[in-house]
């Protein structure tokens, strides 16, 4: 395979160190094919190659003096376009925040930064984080790239096409309630949401505080690990974040080859759903039957309140929205509209700016929130929130990870969900790992009988990304089909 074809960060990192290749080699290659394949997928809003050269040729200086920043010193990952990034534009793909550049580096940026990682780009998401398909940007439709009739899955499109698509080894994305793990499931690459709190938030421009959380999208479960332990950790800057005790779970893969005796949760409730995809449904079913045959024990559970979790989703999720994102005014940054009255001024920026799923959810967060419907709405969503939590709880108490679909279909075609309802649908197996605060991984487990990717969902309880990167690593060097390359057939 080609230094560029789906390359993992550790294969690069090997290559750097033996000194096969340098970062700037490894940069000009991964730009070439931006060059050529974001024109056709439209992954990147914004590839800034001059400024990636001089931090490659900074890291090679660096390497050469023997002062490496460590092993991945030098390699390049994308960066969802709601992470900030000082001296680059941070638009979160809406027109409200047309040529915003950011002051400072999010956190996690920060620390990819010391481990001398390079940000590489913009990726395209949907417009605040708000949407599953990557339709709803301000600028352009990211399309997959195993079919660009195709979506790529959304929030966190760009990042898991411009992964997919070979334009980036990694790229990091956010997950509010599937924005990771639903797109890398559409594009055949790994998608990782930590546990909530794992990752610190600072530096992402939020949509709902208690449900986002910051993750990588690569192509293994090891380079999922290995960006995790960079970025993972206690933050001053984000009170939500963990003093968590020190673990290196690159190395624990390492060293890790079986699951033997692990105990596997299938939900009764998720396999019972409406619109779940018959070519779905087989791949999962093949999914459990490699668990078990790896040595995993499998039963049966129960989330009784699962069914609510779009529900509470939508309530919470745009309550929250519509607090986040009242500080777009037009007064302090981004798209301002003139008028001589300052309600004027909010009220014509907010209409220009935002888009229409934008607005849809601010007005919908607004009405939750409002007097006389708070306590029927708002207050009755935290409190189902409260029992899925708990349905999670009790069910951790009987298994060690759970197993469901990442989506109930393939990646669709553009335009075909003809309602918003029908596209919230889209996120039904993500939606309660984010009301619950527990970690998720999407792996890719097959194709389709259209040869689009297929992925299965491992979920591990809170705090324990340890159990849940053994048992995707593990179901991913076992499940038979290789790396997973667009175009490919099984």
């Amino acid at each position: 395979m080609p230094f560029g074809s789906n390359t993992t960060i550790a294969e690069i990192a090997k290559l750097l160190a033996s000194g096969e290749e340098t970062s700037q080699s490894v940069c000009a290659q991964f730009l070439e094919t931006a060059r050529r394949e974001n024109p056709r997928i439209s992954a990147f809003l914004r590839l800034d190659e001059s400024k990636v050269m001089r931090l490659a040729e900074e890291s090679d200086a660096r390497r050469k003096k023997a002062a490496a920043l460590g092993p991945y010193d030098g390699i390049p990952v994308a960066m969802k376009d709601n992470l900030c990034v000082e001296g680059e534009t941070c638009t979160c793909a809406s027109r409200i925040l047309d040529g915003f550049v950011s002051p400072y580096d999010a956190t996690v940026v920060r620390r990819l930064k010391a481990a001398g990682m390079i940000p590489f780009g913009r990726a395209n998401m949907d417009e605040f984080a708000m949407g599953s398909s990557c339709e709803n940007s301000a600028y352009m439709k990211t399309a997959n790239p195993w079919n660009t009739g195709r979506v790529p899955g959304g929030s966190s499109g760009g990042s898991a096409a411009s992964v997919a698509a070979s334009m980036a080894p990694a790229a990091l994305g956010s997950d509010t309630g599937g924005s990771i793990r639903q797109p890398a499931a559409f594009c055949g690459v790994v998608g990782l949401k930590p546990s909530y709190g794992t990752v610190s938030r600072y530096g992402l421009v939020a949509f709902a505080s208690s449900l986002d959380q910051i993750g990588p999208i690569t192509n293994s479960v090891m380079d999922s690990a290995i960006l995790l332990d960079i970025i993972k950790g206690r933050d001053p800057m984000d009170c939500s974040s963990l003093q968590l005790p020190p673990a290196n779970f690159a190395d624990m893969l390492g060293k890790c080859s079986s699951i033997e005796g692990i105990r596997v949760g299938i939900p009764s409730e998720c396999l019972s759903c409406e619109g779940l995809d018959e070519a779905i449904r087989r791949n999962f079913d093949g999914s459990v039957a490699l668990f078990k045959k790896l040595g995993a024990t499998v039963r049966e559970i129960s989330l009784p309140h699962w069914k609510y979790s779009v529900s509470v989703y939508y309530v919470i999720a745009t309550a929250e929205a519509s607090a986040n994102l009242a500080r777009f005014d037009g007064i302090r940054y981004g798209l301002r509209q003139k008028s001589e009255k300052l309600s004027e001024i909010y009220t014509r920026t907010r209409g220009a700016g935002f888009g229409e799923e934008v607005k849809r959810r601010i007005l919908l967060g607004t009405f939750v929130l409002s007097s006389g419907y708070y306590d029927a709405y708002y207050l009755s969503a935290q409190k189902t929130r409260a029992l899925i939590k708990r349905d999670y709880e009790a069910a951790f108490r009987d298994c060690d990870v759970i197993l469901t679909p990442v989506t109930p279909t393939p990646a669709f075609a553009f335009n075909s969900k003809s309602s918003p309802l029908q596209m919230y649908l889209s996120d039904i197996f993500t939606i309660s790992v984010n009301l619950a605060g527990n970690c998720a991984v999407s792996v890719p487990s097959g194709l389709s009988p259209e040869g689009l990717p297929l992925g299965v969902q491992i979920t591990a309880d809170y705090l324990k990304e340890d159990v849940l990167l053994r048992s995707a690593h593990v179901f991913e060097m076992n499940r038979g089909t290789g790396r997973f390359v667009p175009g490919m057939k099984e």
